[in-house]
């Protein structure tokens, strides 16, 4: 969780196309199907009374709040004092144990509310027959390139809309809409990973056209966002050739929640020292159920694999669709 990586809090301070939730839909709250959940009150269990200055905003933005964000740091400050006038035992202060219990009934709170946004997600995106695909990787392994040819090769086929998450600036979104696609962009501020209910309120903005394609571009991050479903059909990992083979094993959960890899920039492989054999070989030991493709972007290459994936599973989508309806 992302307590672990101080990442700080993604939720109360993101923004879709430049607004906040407030200014999309004209309340505090970012959606209004959120509030019947009684659970996302957990954050009143705090002990510390200035963790509450945070619990007035968008209840399903409170994933990061569960860092605790070091709120033992009141024994921090003590270096600017005399550390001997503190009698007190150090753990008598810091009480680990009532931490730990309260850190814990945080996330399974946050957990919860984000798995619940993400049903509702899911369940819209179906009723319209939209495969959903959230594409996760670290930064700079070329999603954004790689979404950028496979719209322009599947538009004619589908309709496609995209969903950007990044903290900051609307570059990529701009890069997508330059190919005739709708986009929206999820500003995340401080926040390491997209959230469930980001992209309901995303949902709401693009009005996705049944029976197409949403591309889900994650935070460029190997860690946070593997924990957390946004109501996707499927994850898609990438990971790029230049970041060494050993990353499946340094980041076990990202390729464990996988569906697919697609091992990218295979152009420049003839230029580097990487094992593709045991790049894929360390994925499928974390995931033995992982499929892989190793493509390029730039040259085109394995990209027809990655599209007959695609279709395979739009077909899926759709035929449910219309027995649903």
């Amino acid at each position: 969780m992302c307590k672990d990586c101080g990442c700080g809090s993604g939720g109360t301070g993101y923004r879709i196309n430049g607004k906040t939730p407030a200014e999309l839909h004209g309340h505090p709250h970012d959606h209004p199907h959120d509030h019947e959940h009684g659970h996302d009150h957990h954050h009143h269990d705090h002990a510390h009374p200035h963790e509450h200055d945070h619990s007035h905003s968008h209840d399903h933005d409170h994933h990061h709040h569960d860092h605790d964000h070091s709120h033992d740091h009141g024994h921090s400050h003590d270096h600017g004092h005399s550390h001997h006038v503190h009698a007190a035992p150090l753990a008598a202060v810091h009480r680990p144990d009532i931490d730990s219990e309260r850190v814990i009934r945080i996330e399974r709170d946050i957990l919860a509310k984000n798995n619940d946004a993400a049903r509702q997600n899911r369940a819209r995106l179906a009723a319209t027959g939209t495969l959903a695909l959230n594409l996760m990787s670290s930064p700079g392994s070329g999603k954004t390139t790689l979404l950028v040819r496979a719209i322009e090769d599947l538009k004619a086929k589908f309709p496609i809309s995209v969903i950007e998450g990044d903290q900051q600036t609307e570059n990529d979104a701009e890069r997508i809409r330059a190919t005739g696609a709708r986009a929206v962009q999820i500003n995340t501020g401080k926040g390491c990973h997209l959230e469930a209910g980001m992209v309901g309120a995303a949902l709401d903005d693009i009005k996705a056209e049944p029976g197409g394609l949403l591309f889900i571009e994650n935070v460029g991050n190997l860690v946070c966002p593997a924990g957390f479903d946004l109501g996707e059909a499927h994850k898609v990992v990438v990971l790029s050739v230049t970041e060494g083979e050993d990353k499946p094993l340094k980041y076990p959960d990202m390729f464990a929640v996988a569906d697919l890899l697609l091992l990218n920039k295979a152009d420049l492989l003839p230029h580097l020292k990487f094992d593709v054999g045991k790049c894929l070989a360390a994925a499928l030991t974390v995931n033995p159920h992982l499929q892989t493709l190793v493509v390029s972007a730039e040259t085109g290459e394995g990209m027809a694999a990655f599209y007959a994936w695609i279709e395979a599973r739009a077909s899926l989508s759709r035929a449910a669709a219309v027995a649903q309806a």
